[in-house]
């Protein structure tokens, strides 16, 4: 699955400085938000609006034609939401971990994942669900082979990949733009490896950093 993920090259052009870590994680016995985990989201902390990371992501969505105050970059959305949603014990950590680090982190059901994941700017008429609206030329996405996955780079996902309750196998799309340095992603991608781990002891993890090249 990892060595299958791409990011088309008309991203790479629109920002040179994207880099994904996509992490697996396999063997998940996930859960309701328990103590553990709400004590996880206690910690996050108000992000200022000027936060130079946040910026960064407005930037790149004014590039592709999307308003960011109409439709937020999900770390930005997300630290505005303080105190953090319970949703389950593997979201609440990689919300905790978002905020955190100022830092986007979407979270896929594999299971539910037809062909391999990639970033792309659409033509239009990509197959999204009704309740997010078709996808406009350029938009920059995420999808499989069934469709789009989440619109606006990371504002939204379709309900068809999100984590829940019963998840097992997942997949983590930790995205950084500059001035997000990569060995804060590393760092921000091994927390979430041993949130994961004290979720699910024995669990699975496998990691690959995709950048502007590879």
């Amino acid at each position: 699955m990892l060595d299958d993920i791409t990011v088309d090259p008309a991203v790479i052009a629109l920002r040179p400085d994207f880099a994904v870590l996509a992490i697996t994680a396999h063997g998940l016995r996930n859960g309701p938000t328990d103590d553990r985990s709400r004590g996880w989201l206690a910690e996050a902390r108000p992000v200022p609006n000027d936060h130079e990371k946040l910026e960064s992501w407005r930037e790149a969505y004014r590039a592709f034609g999307a308003k960011p105050s109409r439709t937020r970059p999900s770390v930005d959305a997300l630290s505005r939401r303080l105190p953090l949603p319970e949703i389950n014990q593997v979201v609440d950590g990689y919300n905790a971990i978002s905020v955190k680090h100022v830092l986007p982190i979407g979270g896929e059901d594999l299971t539910r994942y037809q062909g391999p994941a990639r970033l792309v700017r659409t033509v239009g008429d990509e197959p999204s669900e009704e309740a997010l609206g078709v996808p406009e030329p350029g938009e920059v996405v995420w999808r499989d082979d069934l469709g789009v996955t989440c619109r606006r780079w990371n504002w939204r996902q379709v309900a068809r990949t999100r984590i829940t309750e019963e998840t097992t196998d997942a997949l983590f799309l930790l995205e950084r733009l500059e001035p997000f340095s990569l060995d804060e992603l590393k760092v921000a991608g091994e927390e979430l490896a041993e949130l994961l781990s004290e979720i699910t002891p024995g669990v699975r993890i496998a990691t690959r950093l995709i950048v502007s090249g590879t």
